[in-house]
């Protein structure tokens, strides 16, 4: 009886241990989710492009036939106009929110003329849009999201080496702007 009772204490305060070690180091971990690595890679509002080995932030580009791009933003002033031309076999563009949750996501076969032209704002600033768009937003596709911060990924395809330039042209190009509204 005494061995079980014995057992069964050890096991209790190995399991309490183990729950403090976790709850301790969870703040820790929580400064290294995307949104925060993405943030670590320079100013908001700007595409930064990926490379094939880990950067400062731990972020790096995997797959040998994409190249990838990543921008922050923060729509608590304003909307983010996110924009580039068209000239690689295929591109892909995906929005998060703070918590790593994908808000929207395109490609260049669902876009309008193949081209990337996205705003992403709060509900709010979108009616704005909407009530007062300018000529030359009237081919955008306004994407709404109830968080103010994010973060966008751009992926540009490069199936041989002879793409890569064309492809880094691409993310070069692009485009993650603040838009003031009208």
């Amino acid at each position: 009886m005494f061995k079980v009772l014995l057992a069964a204490l050890t096991g209790l305060v190995g399991a309490g241990l183990l729950h403090l070690v976790i709850i301790l180091s969870l703040p820790a971990f929580a400064q290294h989710d995307a949104y925060n690595r993405v943030l670590d890679e320079g100013a908001p509002f700007r595409f930064h492009v990926m490379g094939k080995t880990a950067d400062a932030a731990g972020l790096l580009s995997e797959d040998p036939f994409l190249e990838t791009a990543v921008c922050a933003f923060d729509l608590s002033e304003q909307p983010v106009r996110l924009s580039a031309g068209n000239g690689v076999p295929f591109w892909s563009l995906a929005s998060f929110d703070d918590a790593s949750n994908e808000t929207f996501s395109i490609n260049d076969r669902t876009s309008a003329g193949r081209a990337l032209d996205i705003i992403v704002a709060t509900p709010v600033q979108a009616t704005a849009l909407r009530k007062a768009i300018p000529a030359s937003l009237m081919q955008s596709i306004i994407v709404e999201t109830h968080q103010p911060q994010g973060y966008a990924v751009l992926r540009a395809m490069a199936p041989k080496a002879s793409y890569k330039p064309m492809a880094a042209g691409f993310l070069a190009g692009a485009s993650c702007a603040a838009l003031p509204l009208p």
